[in-house]
């Protein structure tokens, strides 16, 4: 868990407790081909209402709700499935809705007319549905019309908020719509090539949208690519709701390519805003590769004062205690950790090193970069213990 329940968040609004669904519109049109809007719609408003404070599952969850609920991804679900959705996955609110193409009497080509949007909430804690608010509009006008449906949502959700629609609509300027429908794409593509292309290709038509930069850098994440994962994660913007989350994949890049200090810079700045017993950690092996055992040693006790139960942690901060050759620190950190894990062979060898006094020997690649890096990031979990908090105080 976290290592700080008081650390003000640097988001505007105050965090709620209620937890947000957003699922895909459905599409009402005749036209198969406009599938992807639907998509689109629920990223925009997720991304929306994360990026003010709210909790906002994100699309993975989403798809396990249908699992949960014996579902297919696409299915036209029912007011029945749209709450089994939302309960399998604890969310209190649920934002639905549907879309259909209203084709211009007096023009030649059938596929010009106007998109009609349509948007419902449901409120599953207290049994209560919205009325229906809308937004109609070219084809063209669709990314700012899911920036108004956004804002709709929002205020629906948070009637109390302070924010005005325009100041609210200037923190999300719409994205070109090529690069938009390319994106929806290719979260729905089902190959892995596809899905790259599309993804590349909205990135390239619109250099200021993150969300395909983000997906494009766990892709080259999860391939090792680093030095190309690096290059993505750099293009999510501050205020997306994936920065913080970038952030800390490209500490992880810049750490395994070679670059402690760069990526200590990027576990500082996750550390600031989303205070995780993991960044601390990561933070620390950064510090101790760039030879900053005093560093390390704080962050590795931050990480341990939020988790005491982690082998690693514990074994991070007793390597670097041996390896300041302060050996009583060491020996009470590794028994720590191999209490936690008693297979932990490692532990074991150190700890027989430490209570002998033996201390790191140069150029032994023994004693040399043993310490260990967390990969998972649980941003969603802090913010929704911060959130439960704030209620309770309320």
């Amino acid at each position: 868990m976290v290592r700080s329940l008081t650390l003000a968040l640097l988001l505007c609004c105050a965090l709620r407790a209620e937890t947000v669904l957003v699922l895909p519109f459905a599409n009402h049109s005749a036209a198969a081909n406009l599938d992807w809007i639907g998509e689109s719609i629920a990223e925009t408003v997720r991304d929306a209402l994360a990026s003010q404070g709210l909790l906002v599952l994100n699309r993975e969850d989403r798809l396990e709700g249908y699992r949960r609920a014996s579902l297919h991804p696409g299915a036209q679900l029912t007011h029945a499935s749209i709450i089994k959705i939302g309960q399998s996955l604890d969310a209190s609110i649920v934002i639905y809705g549907e879309y259909q193409q209203q084709p211009d009497a007096d023009a030649k080509d059938a596929s010009k007319g106007s998109l009609r949007v349509i948007g419902r909430i449901l409120d599953l804690k207290h049994t209560h549905q919205s009325t229906v608010f809308s937004q109609v509009g070219a084809l063209e006008e669709l990314p700012g019309m899911e920036v108004q449906l956004g804002w709709e949502s929002f205020r629906e959700i948070d009637p109390q908020t302070h924010i005005s629609q325009e100041d609210f609509v200037g923190l999300h300027p719409a994205t070109r719509l090529d690069a938009m429908e390319s994106y929806a794409r290719g979260l729905l593509a089902a190959a892995p090539e596809q899905r790259h292309r599309l993804f590349t290709q909205a990135a390239r038509l619109d250099g200021k949208f993150s969300p395909p930069c983000f997906h494009l850098g766990k892709e080259a994440w999860d391939q090792k690519d680093y030095k190309a994962a690096a290059t993505w994660f750099e293009r999510v913007a501050p205020g997306n709701p994936r920065y913080y989350q970038s952030q800390f994949f490209l500490g992880l890049c810049r750490y395994y390519g070679g670059d402690a200090n760069a990526a200590a810079q990027s576990f500082d700045l996750v550390a600031e805003a989303v205070p995780l017993n993991e960044v601390y950690n990561d933070l620390g092996a950064a510090r101790m590769r760039h030879n900053d055992l005093p560093a390390a040693i704080a962050a590795f006790r931050k990480a341990i004062e939020g988790d005491d139960a982690d082998p690693d942690y514990y074994f991070n901060l007793g390597y670097a205690l041996w390896r300041s050759k302060d050996f009583e620190g060491a020996v009470e950190c590794f028994r720590n950790a191999v209490q936690r894990e008693p297979s932990d062979s490692e532990a074991t060898t150190l700890l027989g090193r430490a209570l002998k006094q033996d201390g790191p020997r140069p150029g032994d690649p023994r004693s040399e970069g043993r310490q260990r890096i967390k990969t998972n990031f649980e941003e969603f979990a802090y913010r929704q213990l911060q959130a439960e908090l704030a209620a309770r105080k309320d």
